[in-house]
């Protein structure tokens, strides 16, 4: 039992995902902070002067004037500034994720144009991909058709046999 688990423990993606745990954390943290200290503030500043951590909709008659208070007195509060914040750390997050995870398709693929579904068809003979203006294809030699995707082309001269089932 001990050898599978080292075997487990030791594979290459178990290290690399713990790695990547270990980032994505530190990476959370940063952009909590940079959410928090840099990018509310401004934001809260050119709205009126408001903090968005201290945003919040009061459900008793108590008077109170931080989240923090209303937690310490156990005073029922809608937070919806800390959820602000929060919204803002996820776009964050998930536009450099986008980002990153782009990069890594291009690296991965870096020749393959995103545009040559648009300008190749298949050869509706022979099935190969041609460009989408051809009007006989390279690979067969047959007319092609003017249709986009012609149900079943002939080619010129062909015999046709047809067998009927009993």
């Amino acid at each position: 039992m001990m050898e599978e688990f080292k075997e487990f423990a030791m594979r290459g993606n178990v290290i690399d995902m713990s790695i990547g745990v270990i980032i994505g954390t530190t990476f959370g943290r940063i952009v909590q902070s940079f959410v928090d200290d840099i990018l509310m503030p401004p934001i809260g500043l050119i709205i009126g002067k408001v903090d968005f951590s201290n945003l919040f909709i009061n459900f008793t008659n108590e008077p109170i004037s931080t989240v923090t208070e209303a937690k310490e007195f156990g005073i029922p509060t809608l937070n919806y500034g800390i959820f602000l914040n929060h919204l803002f750390h996820f776009i964050i997050v998930a536009f450099v994720l986008f980002m990153f995870v782009r990069q890594m398709n291009r690296i991965r693929r870096p020749n393959e144009n995103l545009l040559d579904s648009i300008k190749t068809k298949n050869c509706s003979f022979c099935f190969s991909t041609i460009p989408y203006k051809a009007t006989r294809c390279p690979n067969c030699t047959s007319v092609l058709n003017d249709q986009k995707d012609p149900p079943i082309a002939q080619k010129q001269n062909e015999t046709i046999i047809r067998f009927k089932s009993k």
